[in-house]
This record gives structure tokens, sequence and C-alpha cells, in this order.
């Protein structure tokens, strides 16, 4: 559709002003040509004009897009993101919005990830009930999603809920945009849909809408499931329906261009007081969260065994990983207030998620924190090298200030850190 002032497309300035708004809202790093937010607001009118009038016009072509390597958030492994530039965010985003209006009322309810008003957490608790009420369950895992999804089935998802040219036109392009790494080497893509854009997410979902979600409304309505973007889990009656479910699910990820990987995906007895059959694998991992047999206490005070969600080990491992890494002990420069307002926010992040479910497996790693601060105590104050002094500093800081530290809203105590 063309658009005023002689432009090919109707877009207009402002919903680029509102994509900005999101995009300066979640920060985030410098693309390619290491432009910060803050300098891409020292002009800010004249780089907002830029981008809606290129993209009005069909001329926008995004740059290249920055790799960078991060931890997952739940395990030691890492991941591949994909940056891009601000400018080329806030393109992204406006068609983001675009691409939302029309397609979140079409999304299957349990589909949880970068969805309004839905959380990873969300998943977790629709996965707990109904891990109780099925006794089989498959653990999905999609090998290598975000690298390898086609782009001609990504580009049909788009085209299932908008006609719209220029929406057609950029997310084309955004596909087929070089990865660049840090040594300025271009790679060239095929395939995938970079983590780390603002398209992406719901990219990610349309596709995942109309591969998984509707296919399984539809061939298997009595098989419920849980996905979180290419996370997922499915719930069975019987081992006979996991196992008709699995093997169709392979033969449809090979349609869609995809592979269930062949090691982490499996089958899953949810074992617990109750149910006390054998078999292979008796719990998974799902969105950092172990899913196994656990020791519950009923509101009479019974105590009993049910199938749980905690804190899974790999991410217990990660987060010891990155509290190790900070090298708390080692920052006598600073003052405690000063330690507590960089790792309160962090702390909290962690209670918040990890906490709400079975959040006593959190604890470790709390105490661990409390176990680094005593050493950076000792390393600071001489006097505090003595355990008699330390618990007696300890103790009255925490009746004189209880709520320095976040986590002593659950663990006050310690033990020496491995």
């Amino acid at each position: 559709m063309a658009g005023p002032q002689g432009k090919a497309f109707d877009i207009s300035k402002q919903s680029v002003w509102e994509a900005y708004k999101k995009v300066a809202a979640n920060q985030g790093a410098p693309g390619v040509d290491e432009v910060t937010i803050k300098a891409f607001e020292e002009d800010l009118r004249g780089n907002l004009y830029k981008i809606w009038n290129r993209m009005s016009s069909g001329s926008y072509f995004p740059p290249p897009v920055r790799a960078v390597e991060i931890p997952k958030p739940h395990d030691r492994g890492v991941r591949l993101l994909g940056v891009p530039t601000i400018a080329d965010r806030v393109a992204q985003t406006v068609v983001a919005a675009h691409l939302e209006v029309r397609a979140e009322h079409r999304f299957h309810p349990d589909s949880y990830g970068y969805r309004p008003g839905r959380s990873a957490l969300d998943a977790v608790e629709a996965c707990r009930g109904r891990c109780w009420r099925y006794d089989w369950a498959i653990d999905l895992d999609v090998q290598k999603f975000f690298d390898t999804v086609p782009w001609d089935l990504v580009v049909k998802a788009v085209e299932a809920v908008t006609d719209c040219p220029w929406v057609l036109l950029y997310v084309k392009r955004w596909l087929a945009a070089p990865l660049q790494q840090a040594d300025g080497t271009l790679v060239e893509r095929e395939r995938g849909t970079p983590q780390g854009s603002a398209v992406s997410p719901i990219l990610a979902n349309l596709f995942m809408h109309f591969a998984f979600d509707r296919w399984m409304a539809r061939n298997f309505p009595g098989a419920p499931f849980e996905r979180y973007a290419d996370d997922a889990v499915v719930h069975c009656a019987t081992k006979a329906q996991a196992e008709e479910v699995l093997d169709a699910l392979a033969l449809r990820m090979e349609e869609v261009g995809l592979r269930l990987h062949p090691d982490k995906t499996r089958i899953v007895y949810c074992k617990d007081g109750k149910r006390r059959g054998t078999h292979e694998h008796t719990g998974f991992t799902f969105l950092g969260f172990g899913f196994r047999a656990r020791k519950a206490q009923s509101k009479t005070g019974r105590y009993f065994s049910s199938f749980l969600p905690a804190m899974s080990t790999q991410a217990l491992r990660a987060k010891s990983d990155q509290l190790r890494a900070m090298r708390i002990p080692d920052r006598t420069t600073v003052l405690l207030g000063d330690l507590a307002r960089w790792l309160n926010p962090i702390v909290r992040g962690w209670m918040q998620y990890y906490g709400r479910f079975y959040r006593s497996e959190l604890y470790p790693l709390l105490a661990r924190l409390n176990s680094y601060l005593r050493r950076w105590a000792g390393k600071k104050y001489r006097r505090l090298r003595t355990h008699k002094n330390f618990q007696r500093w300890w103790t009255g800081l925490i009746d004189r200030q209880p709520r320095l530290l976040a986590q002593w809203k659950w663990v006050r105590g310690y033990w020496p850190a491995a």
C-alpha cells in the first residue's frame, strides 16, 4: 500500500516513536556500529526520521548483526546471540508490533514464550499441574532451532497473518542479514533467525504456532503441552501414547526442516509416591526447573512423595559459576552498601524466579553468597578474620539492617564456599 508524501509504504512516524521507546526501555548492547542508546539519542529526532524515511520508501537495508556468545540462563552452555544496531532494533520493533497485533489472538493458550501477560513461570506452573494428572511426559528438545529454522516456512507463517508488503519485505531482509564475528568476518546465512533481535521472538512463535501448536491440537488433542519458544513438554496418559506422539513429532519436525535432539528428547515417567512403576527416565528439566519426585507435606502435616519442580542442578551450577566469576571477596575497595546495591537486583531475580517452586533448593546458592561476603569482610577488615568477631558483627548487622541484602529474607547463615 502506497503511503503519504510520495512514500512507497504507509508507515506512521508514531509507530517508529513507540518502537524507539520500547528499545530505550530495554537498553541493550550496541551493534556492529558501536552506537549506544546514549549516542543514538544525541540526534534522536534525526535518527528516528532516517529510520522512518528509509522504511517508508522501501530503501531500508539492515546492517550485519553482531555475533555474541553469552552463557545460557539455566546451565553452563553458551548461546549465540545476534545483536542488531540500535537503529535496526527500532526498525525491527516496528515490524514486530505490527505482527503481534495480528498474531497474538491466534496463538495457542499453552504457548508462553515472548507473549504479553505470560511468563516462563506460568509455563512451569501449568506443567506441574499436568504432571500430577498425567503419568507420562515427553521432554522435547528441538535441536538448534534458532540456527536451522527454514526461511521459506518462516515467511509462509508471516504471510498467514498479514499481507502487508513492507512487513514481508523487511522480514526477508532481516532473515538474510549476515552475522559479523568478533574479528570482523561476515558469515552469510541460509537458515535460522538469530536470538537477540527484536523480531526473532514473534517469528519463532509464528513458526512454532503452525509447525507444532496447531499440529498437536489437530492430531493429538488428548496430549496437552506447554511450549516456551522451542522448549516444550507434552503430557500423555500412557507410555504407548507417549511413544506414538513422539514418533509422530519426530516426523513432523523433519517435515518442517527441524530435528529433535536425539539425546535430549526423551519419554519420562512421572514417578512419585502413588506412581511406583519403573522406567529409564523419571525426571526432566524445563525452563531451569528440575521435575522429579520430591518430599512434600500435606495440609495435615503428613509427608509424602510428589512430582514437583525445583531449581535444576544445571541452573544451580550455572548461578554458582556466575557468583564465583563476580569475585566478591576481592572487591575490598567498596563498602558493603555498594555491594548490596550491585548484588540485590541480581539476587532478587534469582529469588523471584527459582524461588517460585520448592524454594529450599535455592538456599545453598544464597548461603554461598553469604559465605563470599564473609570472606570479603575478612579481607577488608582485619578484626573480622576471627570467627567470633565476624559472628558478632554479622549478627549485629542483620539486627540493625535486616533488609540490607536481598538473600537475608530467606537465608542468613553461611558455610564455606567450594
